[in-house]
């Protein structure tokens, strides 16, 4: 019996309520700049909870995945988010 990986899954907490889409690539170091996230989500690289998403102003919350190069990222409450 042969096991899979389980695809990888990174943490990304935020503090506020939501998170736009392009500021999420940028504290998850998947892109330097927002010339580098809008590009990358334009080229249709980027779902959220399984969709292709090229909105880069799209709001992110707290149980969100998005998946970009082979990784998961799931947005988590910070400290000081409800």
């Amino acid at each position: 019996m042969s096991r899979h990986p389980l695809p990888s899954m990174i943490s990304i907490p935020i503090e506020t309520e939501s998170i736009r889409l392009s500021q999420l690539l940028k504290l998850a170091s998947v892109v330097q700049d927002g010339a580098e996230a809008k590009f990358r989500i334009a080229n249709r690289e980027v779902r959220v909870n399984g969709d292709v998403e090229i909105r880069r102003g799209r709001k992110l919350r707290v149980g969100n995945l998005v998946e970009v190069d082979g990784e998961t990222y799931e947005i988590v409450a910070g400290r000081s988010a409800t």
